[in-house]
């Protein structure tokens, strides 16, 4: 079966990708801007939250090995789906929950997986599904940030080792074998 992409937007882009780094069957995180106004917007420009645009990763992934639904899983279980506009420190619309289902049925499972939790959650679930509109890849320095500048980043440091321990706890039976 061919690969198949996911957009995901849970906040910094550098603790999202470092998630599904770790996923078997994903070949590919890239960071990235989307849903937003301007044409090639900056990081700069996206941090000032006046673009509209969410940082947000795609996901290459084989669905041979690790479904939609499995990523819809690992992407609500390590960031917090509750807060509107917001991951911790991180505020405003650029760092908002959302999905941006790239077909129909990405769209449907989203939408069943977002009911499904707020039957859980006491419907307090906020993230949004958004159209799939332009994606605008981040800069090269945000790419694989966690491997090459996250470790002496005190942000990174504080934010993304919880999240990976959460995935590693959770997820046991998705994470790629070590070589």
């Amino acid at each position: 079966m061919a690969e198949q992409q996911a957009i995901l937007a849970g906040g910094c882009f550098w603790c999202t990708e470092a998630v599904f780094l770790d996923v078997a069957g994903v070949s590919e995180v890239e960071s990235g801007y989307i849903g937003g106004d301007t044409v090639n917007p900056t990081y700069k420009q996206v941090c000032g939250g006046d673009t509209g645009h969410a940082e947000a990763i795609r996901v290459t992934f084989d669905p041979a090995v690790v479904s939609y639904g499995d990523l819809l899983d690992i992407f609500f279980a390590t960031h917090d789906p509750t807060q509107l506009n917001r991951q911790g420190n991180d505020v405003g619309t650029q760092y908002r929950s959302a999905i941006f289902p790239l077909d129909e049925s990405q769209e449907a499972e989203a939408r069943a997986k977002i009911v499904a939790l707020n039957d859980e959650q006491g419907g307090r679930i906020v993230t949004t599904i958004e159209p799939a509109t332009t994606w605008y890849p981040a800069e090269d320095y945000h790419q694989d940030y966690w491997a090459t500048e996250g470790q002496r980043n005190p942000y990174c440091m504080a934010v993304i080792p919880p999240k990976l321990q959460k995935l590693r706890k959770s997820f046991q039976n998705r994470l790629k074998q070590e070589a």
